[in-house]
C-alpha cells in the first residue's frame, strides 16, 4: 500500500515545529509501525534529508518508549496496544496519517517525534519504591497475601510509564500513571510503613513537574496500552486523605 505521512518535524526544544508531508511507498501489511517508519528513514537518508527522529527500544510492548501521537490517538487508539504493536494492515491505501509527539508542558520535545519524559521518573524518585532492608531473598511463601490483594498490587504494577495518559488527557495530568505506582505498594505489606509519605511526595511532586490535575475524562483508560483501570486514580485519592490523619 502507499501512504501520505503527515509528520511533526521539530530541530530542538526551542525551535519551532511543524508538520511535513513524505510518502511511504510499498508498505507491506505485516510490517509494524515503526518498521513503516525506518523504510521511511532509509529513503530519507538516501536522498540526504535528516531522517525522522522517534522513541523505540524493545519493540515488543513493553518498554514504553514508542510514544506518539497518531491521527489524534496516543500510540494510535487500538485497545493495549503500543505503538510498536501497531500493524499497517490497521491502514488502507490511500490512507493519510497524522504523526504527532506527546503534547504536554512536562513533556518538552527534545527533537520531531522525541520528548522528555523525565518527569515521570522525578515522580518516582519522590517514592515509587520501598527503602526497607530485607536481607536476604525471603521465600516467596512466607510473607502470605491474600490473592485478591496480589492481583490488585498486580494490576496496578502493570502500567510501563509510555505518558499515553497524559498525552490523552485534556488536562495534561498524571493521576491514571501516579495513581498506579502508588496503588501498587499501597496495598502490600511492603509497602505500608511508607504509605503516607510515599503519597503526599509523589502527589506533591506531580503537580510541581507541571501535571495538570484529574477531571474525570476517563481518556487516560482508554489509551492506556495496558489497560491501567481508573479505579487506581480513587485508591490515590483515599491514600492522600488518609496520610493527613
Amino acid at each position: 500500500m502507499n501512504l501520505t505521512l503527515h509528520v511533526w518535524r521539530q530541530k530542538g526544544p526551542e525551535a519551532k515545529g511543524e508538520l511535513e508531508t513524505y510518502q511511504a511507498k510499498n508498505v507491506s501489511e505485516d510490517q509494524s509501525f515503526l518498521e513503516m517508519l525506518d523504510d521511511v528513514n532509509e529513503d530519507l537518508i538516501k536522498a540526504g534529508k535528516d531522517p525522522i527522529a522517534f522513541d523505540h527500544d524493545c519493540r515488543e510492548g513493553i518498554c514504553g518508549m514508542c510514544s506518539q501521537v497518531i491521527n489524534g490517538k496516543p500510540h494510535g487508539g487500538q485497545e493495549r496496544t503500543t505503538v510498536c504493536q501497531l500493524h499497517m494492515r490497521s491502514f488502507n491505501d490511500g490512507d493519510e496519517i497524522f504523526i504527532e509527539p506527546w503534547r504536554a508542558k512536562a513533556f518538552p520535545i527534545h527533537k520531531d517525534l522525541i520528548v522528555d519524559r523525565n518527569a515521570l521518573e522525578v515522580i518516582m524518585q519522590a517514592g515509587g519504591f520501598t527503602s526497607c532492608h530485607t536481607g536476604g531473598v525471603a521465600d516467596g511463601n512466607a510473607l502470605l497475601i491474600p490473592k485478591p490483594v496480589a492481583d490488585y498490587a498486580m494490576d496496578a504494577a502493570e502500567c510501563i510509564g509510555c505518558g499515553a495518559c497524559v498525552a490523552s488527557c485534556p488536562n495534561s495530568s498524571a493521576m491514571l500513571f501516579t495513581s498506579a505506582k502508588v496503588a501498587q505498594l499501597a496495598v502490600l505489606p511492603q509497602g505500608k510503613g511508607e504509605a503516607k509519605a510515599r503519597v503526599k511526595n509523589m502527589t506533591e511532586t506531580m503537580l510541581s513537574e507541571g501535571f495538570g490535575n484529574c477531571t474525570n475524562h476517563y481518556e487516560c483508560q482508554e489509551a492506556c496500552p495496558k489497560g491501567i483501570n481508573v479505579k487506581f486514580i480513587a485508591t490515590l485519592n483515599r491514600e492522600y486523605i488518609k496520610s493527613f490523619c
